[in-house]
This record gives C-alpha cells, structure tokens and sequence, in this order.
C-alpha cells in the first residue's frame, strides 16, 4: 500500500493520527525511496560501464548489443526516475504531517486541531504527488501552502533546499565542470563554503 492509499483509506482522520503511525508510514516511504535511489546509481554505473566497453570495441555486431543493453537501462533508469519523484513528494508530505502533530503538541493543541486538512485538499494533494511534470522542490511550495505552513517553514523552503544543501548543489556542479576533482577535495570545499556562509549569517 502506497503513502495516499494509506493516508485515504484510514479509519482515523488526519487529525487523529498519532505520532507512532505518521513516524512508521515516514520510515517506510523514506526506505522505499532510499531502495529507488540506490538503483538509479547502480543503473547509472552499468551505463557508463557500458559506454566505456563500446569506446574499446571495434566491432559493428557487439557495438550494436551494448547500445540496445544500454537503451534498456536508460528506459528502466527513466521509469525509476518517475517513481522515484513520486516517493519523494509523498515522503515530504508525512514529515511535514509528523512536523505538523509534533509542534501541535509541543504547543498543547487540542489532538482534535492537529492536522486540519480538508478533503479537497487531499484531492489536490493526490493531484500533484502524481503529476510526474511537479517537482519534489515545487511540490514542497504547493505542500507548505496548503498545510498552512507559510513563514514557520525555513526560509529556504521556496527554493527546497537549506543554505547548505545549496553550497553542496554548487560544489556539485563545480565537479561536473570539472572545476573540482575528487571526493574528498568536494567535502572539504563544501565544509569551507558552508562555515563562511555561516559566519555571514551571524555578522
């Protein structure tokens, strides 16, 4: 069963879901999609393993069985890829809901008030987790604003990530134009830009 189905087909409304339910329902999504993840990048090696068999091989025949093999894992790594941003969008929903119930009751919000979701909300929220053309990072935007979140969400939830995820998606692509080499040169860069971002914040 899905996160929606569950989430829709429970006997407890939202607002009466305990904190036990929504942390096991989080931890579940987050593995199905950390198993997604883990076979994206096994499908992307086998694919470059292939693109570098195919550089070495000179002949027509094998060339042409290594393209269709690769062609096979692309339009694997494309499906995967789709359900993929599916688990994502689902696993930001429950936390946002676990974030939700957490502060409802650190604040001493009657159980009943905790989670006021409306049911078109969750037709809309069905809507976008499926919708493969919505991000996770605009899904994230649309969720916040319809769980009423708005300005007690971090400021970086209009862009879907923290100040440093956003250095880490740099240095990323610092890599990938071959401007930084190497792992640990990769962290120790990220680790710097991070601690000087941090110190900006706090002047």
């Amino acid at each position: 069963m899905n996160f929606f189905t569950w989430l829709t087909t429970k006997r407890k409304t939202l607002a009466t879901m305990s904190l036990t339910e929504l942390r096991s329902q989080e931890m579940l999504v987050q593995n199905d999609r950390d198993r997604l993840q883990a076979r994206m990048q096994k499908l992307a090696k086998e694919k470059q393993q292939i693109v570098e068999r195919g550089a070495k091989e000179k002949t027509p025949e094998m060339r042409r069985t290594m393209a269709q093999q690769f062609d096979l894992l692309h339009t694997e790594q494309m499906m995967i890829g789709r359900h993929l941003n599916i688990r994502s969008k689902e696993l930001l929903t429950v936390s946002r809901l676990r974030l939700l119930r957490e502060s409802s009751r650190r604040t001493g919000v009657v159980s009943g008030q905790m989670v006021p979701i409306r049911e078109r909300d969750l037709a809309v929220i069905e809507k976008l987790i499926e919708d493969e053309q919505i991000s996770s990072e605009l899904y994230q935007e649309r969720l916040d604003e319809i769980l009423q979140i708005g300005h007690a969400a971090d400021e970086a939830a209009s862009s879907g990530v923290s100040p440093a995820a956003e250095e880490l998606l740099k240095v990323w692509g610092d890599m990938d134009a071959g401007l930084i080499k190497g792992g640990e040169e990769a962290f120790d860069e990220t680790e710097r830009r991070v601690r000087e971002r941090d110190k900006a914040a706090d002047a």
